[in-house]
């Protein structure tokens, strides 16, 4: 009925809203991290149609962006992807905090995402029924070089993505343990669907917050390592996504 497109439109004639944005962006999900970014000496505020808050890193000549502040979830996720995209985005990494579910991945450190369960309902309506949704090859390749060089270790894996965290079970969280998915989280079963069907370029990572691989569920998320894991994940994203790390 109505596109992407169609509401930037809209945004532009009723709210002044930019109707451009770097080609890449990263999501973040955590208020700490994206009060990070906006304290950053040299992020300046692009105004933008989606949710949240969009800022632009200088030290990036203006080559990549961070949306922020716009809530949890697939729903409100794919969204702003949606619009990212309609936007100019063409390279998008979704970086926050995730639930680990194996005993080997302790609080704070770094999950590449690989594949994602699609028990969500988002990514049904862009792709034919499956279990799975994948995330760009070459981008998550190049995320996992990035975070190598800078000496960030990470375990990398599935990651099962769920809209209804307070309906998840301990029967679903034990099957998905035994097939070694690596974490819980929200949105990148979603994200990737998105990416596929708008033929753009879409990969994720986590920081692990808390843990649910005893089967009950210990969380940590104000944990000085999350908070540092998160800011080392910026970090190495940001670089992932410069052009110039293309011939390194």
């Amino acid at each position: 009925m109505f596109s992407p497109q169609d509401f930037l439109a809209y945004a532009r004639e009723h709210r002044g809203a930019s109707g451009s944005v770097p080609v890449n962006v990263i999501m973040c999900y955590s208020p700490w991290l994206g009060n990070h970014v906006a304290a950053l000496a040299d992020a300046e505020i692009l105004s933008t149609p989606t949710a949240g808050t969009f800022h632009v890193l200088g030290e990036t000549n203006g080559q990549v962006g961070v949306a922020a502040g716009f809530g949890i979830g697939a729903p409100a996720a794919s969204t702003v992807l949606e619009e990212l995209i309609a936007c100019g985005a063409r390279k998008i990494i979704s970086i926050g905090a995730a639930g680990t579910l194996q005993r080997g991945v302790e609080i704070g450190e770094t999950m590449l995402c690989t594949a994602a369960i699609r028990d969500e309902g988002v990514s049904h309506h862009y792709l034919e029924p499956g279990q799975l949704a994948h995330p760009s090859a070459a981008l998550t390749q190049r995320l996992g070089t990035t975070l190598s060089r800078a000496g960030i270790e990470y375990k990398e894996g599935t990651a099962w993505t769920i809209d209804a965290p307070y309906r998840e079970t301990v029967a679903e969280a034990h099957l998905y343990q035994s097939q070694g998915v690596l974490a819980v989280e929200m949105e990148a079963a979603a994200l990737f669907a998105i990416a596929i069907y708008r033929e753009v370029e879409a990969a994720a990572a986590f920081i692990a917050s808390d843990s649910l691989a005893e089967l009950t569920w210990a969380p940590r998320f104000g944990a000085p390592e999350v908070r540092q894991g998160l800011e080392r994940l910026l970090r190495a994203t940001i670089k992932a996504l410069l052009p110039e790390q293309d011939g390194g």
